[in-house]
Formats: C-alpha cells, sequence, structure tokens
C-alpha cells in the first residue's frame, strides 16, 4: 500500500457528500424494486440485486443501510422505512438458532435504533426503548448458545456445525458484548446464568489463537501474518485438527474478507474492553491479558493487510489465489485492476478492512503510540479509493453502491458479465452496508459529533 502520511480526513468530505447522494438512491431503489418474497438481497447480478440461499445473513445489513443513511442526512423517510421493516421482518434473526450471523443482523438494526435513541435523534419512547433492548438480550443469548468447548475455552461454531469455527464470527461477538452491557446472561440448565460477557471474550480468545498467524512456525505455510477462514476441531476430545476455507482459496492462505472481518472486530473489541471494569475480567485472566491478545491479533490481520493489499488499498479476493502470478511480481505495487483476466478483487474486504485500520490507529494514538498514524493513513488511503472510480457506482440504474465485490469465489457465484473472464462489476449486500458505516464513522470523526461505537447502543445519555 502506498502510505505517504499525508492524507487528513477532511480531504474526504466532497466524496463523502457524492457518497451520501448515491446511498440514499440505491437504498430507495432497491425498497421500491426488490421481490422481498424472494429472499433477502445479497449481490448483484446486472446490477439488480438478487438472492443467494446459504443462510440469511445479509437483511440486517440492507435496513441497516437506512437506518445509517437517516443518521447522517436526518431524512425521515428512511427512519420510517428501517423502523417499518425491522418490525416486520427482523424478529425471526432475533431467535435464528441456527446461524452464527446475530451481530451483523441484529446489531445492525435494532442496535442502530437504539443508538440513535440514546443520543437524542430519535424520540424517547419507553416501549420502543424496551423493544429493541428485548430483541438485543434475545440475540445475544441465542448467539451465545451455539457453544462447542475446547481445551481452552470454547467458540460460537458456525453453520456447518460444531466443530467450525469461522473467523467471520469474530464480529458477530457484538451481540453478546451488547446484551451483556444491557444486563442480560445466557440462562442453562438448573438456572445456571451463564456471562454472555465471558462467552464473548472466550471465542475472541479462541479466534486470537487459532485463525489468526503470527509468522511463528505453526504450520509449513506459517511464515507471516494471515489469517485462516474455518479453523476445525475434533469435538469429542477439543483438540484442533486442522486450517481450512470455505469462501477463500485454501486453508493455507489468506481469504482477504475473512482477513478484513478479523481486522474490524478485533479493533472493536479493544475500544469496547475500555468499557469493561477490572473485576470484570478477572476469572478469564486479566484485563490486561486480554488486551494485549486482542492488540496482538488486531495488529498482525491490519499488517498483513497492508502487506498484501495493492498499491490503492484494494485487495485482491485471496492472497494465495492459484492466477495472481501472471498479473505480475509488481502486482501489489500498482493500483488495483478489478478488469484484469485473472483474479478478482474485492471491494467488500478493503471497505471492511479500511474502518478495521482507522479504529486500531485510533486506539493506537489514544494510548500514546505513534504507530497508529501508520493505520490511520492506510485506513484513508484505503477509504479514499473506495469512493472514488472504479469502486463508487455512480450509475443510476445500478442498484449497488460499492462496485467490484466477491461472495463465493470457489462456489462461482459470483456474476461474470460479458466479455470478462473474472467477475466484475457487481456489489454486495455487505459491501454496502459496510462502506455507509465507514462513511457514518468518517463523516462523524470530521464533524467532530459522538465517536461511532456497536456500543453505543448500551450508552444511555
Amino acid at each position: 500500500m502506498n502510505i505517504n502520511n499525508k492524507r487528513k480526513i477532511e480531504d474526504l468530505r466532497d466524496k463523502l457528500k457524492a457518497f451520501w447522494k448515491l446511498s440514499g438512491q440505491k437504498i430507495l431503489s432497491i425498497d421500491n424494486d426488490y421481490d422481498a418474497t424472494k429472499g433477502s438481497p445479497v449481490f448483484t447480478v446486472n446490477g439488480k440485486y438478487t438472492t443467494r440461499g446459504w443462510t440469511e445473513w445479509t437483511q440486517g445489513f440492507q435496513y441497516g443501510c437506512s437506518i445509517l443513511q437517516y443518521d447522517v442526512t436526518g431524512d425521515e423517510k428512511f427512519l420510517a422505512m428501517a423502523r417499518k421493516h425491522t418490525v416486520d421482518k427482523m424478529a425471526s434473526h432475533v431467535s435464528h438458532f441456527g446461524v452464527h450471523d446475530h451481530g451483523f443482523n441484529n446489531v445492525s438494526t435494532y442496535g442502530n435504533l437504539l443508538r440513535l435513541m440514546n443520543e437524542g435523534r430519535i424520540p424517547e419512547q419507553e416501549w420502543e426503548r424496551n423493544f429493541y433492548e428485548l430483541a438485543l438480550k434475545v440475540s445475544g443469548a441465542v448467539q451465545a448458545k451455539r457453544w462447542t468447548p475446547i481445551k481452552e475455552g470454547g467458540f460460537m461454531y458456525s453453520f456447518n456445525g460444531p466443530h467450525s469455527l469461522f473467523v467471520d464470527t469474530v464480529r458477530t461477538v457484538r451481540s453478546l458484548m451488547v446484551a451483556h452491557k444491557l444486563g442480560h446472561g445466557l440462562m442453562g440448565e438448573n438456572d445456571k446464568r451463564i456471562s454472555l460477557l465471558d462467552r464473548g471474550v472466550l471465542h475472541s480468545l479462541a479466534t486470537a489463537k487459532y485463525s489468526v498467524y503470527y509468522g511463528k512456525g505453526r504450520d509449513s505455510y506459517d511464515t507471516e501474518s494471515r489469517t485462516v477462514h474455518e479453523c476445525v476441531f475434533n469435538i469429542n476430545d477439543g483438540n484442533f485438527r486442522c486450517p481450512n476455507s470455505q469462501q477463500g482459496y485454501t486453508g493455507f492462505s489468506t481469504w482477504t474478507r475473512g482477513l478484513s472481518w478479523a481486522m474490524l472486530g478485533f479493533a472493536e473489541e479493544l475500544e469496547f474492553l475500555e468499557t469493561i471494569e477490572e473485576d470484570e475480567m478477572e476469572v478469564l485472566g486479566g484485563k490486561k491479558e486480554i488486551e494485549e491478545t486482542f492488540l496482538k491479533a488486531a495488529k498482525a490481520t491490519c499488517d498483513c493487510f497492508i502487506a498484501k493489499t495493492a498499491s490503492d488499498g484494494i485487495t485482491y479476493w485471496d492472497t494465495g489465489a492459484p492466477l495472481l502470478y501472471k498479473l505480475g511480481e509488481d502486482y501489489l505495487d500498482r493500483p488495483s485492476d478489478p478488469f484484469n483476466d485473472f483474479e478478482p478483487v474485492d471491494s467488500s474486504a478493503a471497505v471492511i478492512g479500511a474502518q478495521g485500520l482507522l479504529r486500531l490507529g485510533k486506539f493506537l494514538l489514544d494510548k500514546g503510540d505513534d504507530e497508529g498514524e501508520k493505520y490511520i493513513q492506510a485506513g484513508l488511503l484505503t477509504a479514499e479509493s473506495i469512493f472514488s472510480d472504479p469502486y463508487l457506482s455512480t450509475d443510476p440504474n445500478h442498484q449497488g453502491l460499492i462496485l467490484h465485490s466477491i461472495y463465493h469465489r470457489p462456489n462461482g457465484w459470483d456474476h461474470i458479465p460479458a466479455g470478462s473472464v473474472i467477475p466484475n462489476g457487481e456489489s454486495s449486500m455487505w459491501g454496502d452496508y459496510h462502506a455507509m458505516e465507514l462513511g457514518l464513522y468518517l463523516q462523524r470523526l470530521m464533524d467532530d459529533k459522538k465517536y461511532y461505537t456497536f456500543f453505543g447502543s448500551t450508552e444511555r445519555q
């Protein structure tokens, strides 16, 4: 990445102004034209949102976009849209025992609405507050029930089954942390109360230990920092067995969206730990040790992103994708090329990772560590590229907001346009939502407004 230590958040003001205008148009287009009976919108094909059955993990992003649009613009129609759809469509996600996606679906909707009430952006109504809080409490407990014990703790397992730890899930830990802050716990057999904070921390520690590699020779391919999408465990004895990948190239390369989930997840958890008292962490080994583990994982993943990303801050879909070599030895020294003939980029990985870089950078700078500036600059570079051509979708007939997103390259689910040999030109609901979340994060910083966090939903003013 071309980090020049000269960019400032304020430099993005004009780009964000254009971005918010486009995002509002895209949200309205989807709400007016998408056939919701087909399932949640997942990604675009020829510029129109369509679905892809796997799990319903993107619906919260769809309605969360409306909430973020209202947050920035104050346009009441987006708030009304978000409230209605959250009530009508999101209840099944709150009680969904079959997925690891509660932090995606429910924190993006109920959580953002409660946060806005806490900030005085929507009127205080006791029944409405209770409605949002109850949804978030139940969501956190339901998510925590998907639990596999291992020798060093445990993890919330993926939809693949109890043996499967996904790196993605480190960002769904938010649902547990919010529910804990709201005073909730998971009630088990014999009325045993299980701490949601403990489970969230233990899951994150397992992710830091098994999903993140640190260049320490853990296996023959552990030569530098990287992540693995899936970790496979023997559920009979709790032992780790092997790395694997569902959406990446292999278990021995880095699927970059998985990398970005870890970047953002650990950075956010570091921020969250600042709100937790020391005595709450003693049973888990102490707050200092946990923070050090999260910080090590956040730095390793962010450093991997910086080292393995093109000069403009946009990632290719996997750092070990088999045809990257055909782009030339210097392909990382050049701007990304979404129209090449060999391997696709993944803009959604870049936009998620950018927020992780910025949050880690701010966390370090607030601690007096000047290394934070490196991560700030990397995040701003990626944001600058995401909010510009050829990644910002300016075509009014294209429902996507951020172009050149990849969903599942191994399964061949992504649309390849005529005349191309790789997928490009399309958008994803998670990419669009996280672009808006990145935009909100930056907008609040440049306007000197309240710092945006997922646990703002628990901070009643």
